[in-house]
Parts: C-alpha cells; sequence; structure tokens
C-alpha cells in the first residue's frame, strides 16, 4: 500500500465515522510530533485532508483544534522527557540510529536558537519532532520548554487545520 493510498484510506475513514475525528486528529498530531513516529508518519499530509472535512462536513472546528493541539503538545513533551532521560543514547536507538545526520542537524539549530528553535522547530517538517527530543538532551530548562511547545501547538494545530476548514483548498492542495 502506498503512502498516497494510505492518507486515503485515513481521511475516507474519518469522513465516515465523524464521532472518531476528533481521536484520529489527536493520535496523527501526536504521532507528527513524537520522535520516533515522526520520522515514518506523514501526518501533515493526513490533517490537511482531515482539515478540508471540518469544512466539507459541518465538524465543528474547536474541538478538532484542541485535539490537534494537545496531540502535538503531548508528542513533543514525550520527545523532550525521552531526550532528558536517555541522553545521547537515542542517536544508538531505531530510526534515529538510521539517520543520525538528523539529531545533529537539530543540535546545530537548537544551538544557534535555543527556546525559539523549539517554537519554530514546530514548523520545519524534519526538525518537528527532533527539536524537542534535543532540547531534553541537552536539559533545557522545563518551563521555558513548556511554554514554546503550547504556544506551538496551538498556533501549529491552527494553521494546519484552517485552509480545509474554512474553505481554503486551494491553499491546502498547494501544501499537500
Amino acid at each position: 500500500m502506498t503512502w498516497s493510498e494510505i492518507i486515503n484510506v485515513i481521511t475516507e475513514f474519518a469522513r465516515n465515522h465523524q464521532i472518531l475525528a476528533i481521536f484520529i486528529v489527536f493520535i496523527l498530531a501526536f504521532g507528527e510530533s513524537l520522535a520516533f513516529i515522526s520520522l515514518l508518519l506523514p501526518a501533515t499530509v493526513i490533517l490537511l485532508g482531515l482539515g478540508a472535512l471540518i469544512g466539507d462536513n459541518g465538524l465543528a472546528f474547536l474541538p478538532i483544534w484542541l485535539a490537534a493541539a494537545s496531540g502535538a503538545f503531548l508528542g513533543d513533551w514525550l520527545s523532550y522527557w525521552f531526550g532528558f532521560h536517555y541522553k545521547n543514547r537515542v542517536r544508538h536507538m531505531w530510526p534515529i540510529s538510521r539517520r543520525p545526520q538528523v539529531l545533529d542537524r537539530g543540535h546545530r539549530f537548537f544551538d544557534r536558537w535555543g527556546v525559539w528553535s523549539v517554537f519554530l522547530g514546530r514548523f520545519l517538517g524534519p526538525l518537528r519532532a527532533i527539536i524537542p527530543l534535543v532540547a531534553g538532551i541537552c536539559a533545557m530548562p522545563k518551563h521555558y520548554f513548556q511554554l514554546a511547545n503550547l504556544l506551538s501547538a496551538m498556533i501549529w494545530a491552527f494553521a494546519i487545520l484552517t485552509p480545509g476548514a474554512f474553505g481554503l483548498s486551494w491553499l491546502a492542495q498547494w501544501m499537500g
């Protein structure tokens, strides 16, 4: 099964089971933000498509947005905890061990931008899930991390769902 087929299956499942849409959005945003899962899951494209379901099927925006923001927040928090707990041992864990250069890029970005890297990294695909891991490895103070994590999760979730939800399907197609 190709990624395109997987995306279509998930989107159709959410369309046919709208009661589960909040849970699906939460899981996808969580996976997109979790250091190890994000490298394997094209959740951003799926979330853009699910945003269109909000506009097309009359789903309420607020609960879907809160589910996406919560999932993203918790995924980053768990990645931070994982980095804080395991430190540089994560370099030898799969799938990071297959692409250690991603962790090196995350370290360079974190060294340059500090707390802002947590906020900015949320909007930069490949760094989205690595920066919280690096922040944990570098023992960034938790309150700074969580503030940047919360604000960026709320803005990111809004930005990823809005194109489809409010009829900007051309923007959703361009981004996906």
